[in-house]
């Protein structure tokens, strides 16, 4: 409980730094996120994915807690589909990404330090991250692309092959990739190559959750009033049934229990990821669903976590 509260703690200062920054420097607030955001994307958080996965035991990883954190997602967001399917009838288009937003989630920058104080060790966000980097996302992409052109009545399936591709070969995935192979075959980086990238990726948290805080600036959870329901039907299964299944799956189906079981549990219980909302408009579908999700589900995370980290420690 007390390395929860502690992670809560670095994490909740780093975003309130943001936020004040946006209070403080209103006319530099642009400036600053237009010059967080490319860093953060091209070359820190690379950097992060690449040193979090070279330095894991993937065998160890991929064997227990990646098909823990596959199956959660599944059924959560399978699960999600079904009821809104039939409780508000919510069209086909409409479905995945918000599917995705009650099942994907921001395990690179508010998961790293949560792991890392709560249980100590960052496998439980690597097993996340491989999940969702190498397979969730390119699945739901395939949906993105063929829902996108099936609204826009296109028939070059090259455009939409080449989307998906472009939304899978980024910086982030690639140096996800690189670093599982380095870890699978025991390669590593010579030192003076090593150091310089461990210490570019040791600033990604910082900046990543300062730009977060930043963004919360001036938003409001649950504003778009014409789809309240769904949002917070897809806002209940992010934050109370995704946790749900992780346990149920972790703690029954695959025997964990102890400190094993908090790590799944707290994974599932984080906040949708941003990538949702981007994948969403990058392919031109309905956002209102997943663009509230994530700012509904941020603000709950930090209580959701405390309840878990009390009833499991």
């Amino acid at each position: 409980m007390q390395g929860v509260l502690q992670g809560f703690s670095v994490v909740l200062i780093l975003i309130g730094i943001g936020l004040l920054t946006s209070i403080a420097l209103p006319r530099k607030r642009a400036a600053i996120a237009q010059g967080l955001t490319p860093l953060i994307f091209y070359i820190t958080n690379p950097a992060l994915m690449f040193t979090l996965l070279a330095s894991t035991d993937l065998r160890a990883v991929v064997g227990v807690f990646t098909p823990i954190a596959l199956l959660v997602a599944v059924v959560t967001g399978a699960a999600y589909a079904l009821v809104s399917r039939l409780v508000f009838k919510t069209p086909a288009h409409r479905l995945p990404a918000a599917a995705m937003s009650t099942s994907y989630v921001n395990a690179g920058n508010i998961g790293v330090p949560l792991a890392l104080y709560a249980v100590g060790s960052t496998s439980p966000v690597v097993s996340v991250l491989i999940a969702q980097l190498l397979i969730i996302a390119p699945v739901y992409l395939c949906m993105f692309a063929m829902l996108s052109r099936a609204k826009s009545g296109a028939t070059d399936r090259s455009h939409g092959a080449k989307m998906i591709l472009k939304s899978i070969a980024n910086p982030v995935t690639i140096a996800t990739f690189l670093g599982a192979v380095f870890s699978f075959f025991d390669l590593e980086l010579p030192e003076v190559i090593h150091a310089p990238v461990q210490m570019i990726g040791d600033a990604s948290i910082p900046l990543l959750l300062m730009s977060f805080g930043m963004a919360l600036y001036g938003q409001r959870p649950f504003s778009d009033k014409d789809l309240r329901g769904e949002i917070y039907l897809a806002t209940a299964f992010k934050v109370f049934f995704m946790p749900l299944i992780a346990w149920l799956a972790a703690r029954f189906v695959f025997g964990l229990s102890g400190i094993e079981l908090l790590g799944v549990v707290i994974m599932a219980a984080l906040p949708t990821a941003q990538n949702v909302l981007l994948f969403a408009q990058q392919f031109k579908l309905p956002v209102a669903v997943p663009r509230e999700v994530v700012l509904a589900s941020t603000l709950l995370t930090f209580p959701s976590v405390l309840v878990i980290a009390f009833l499991l420690s």
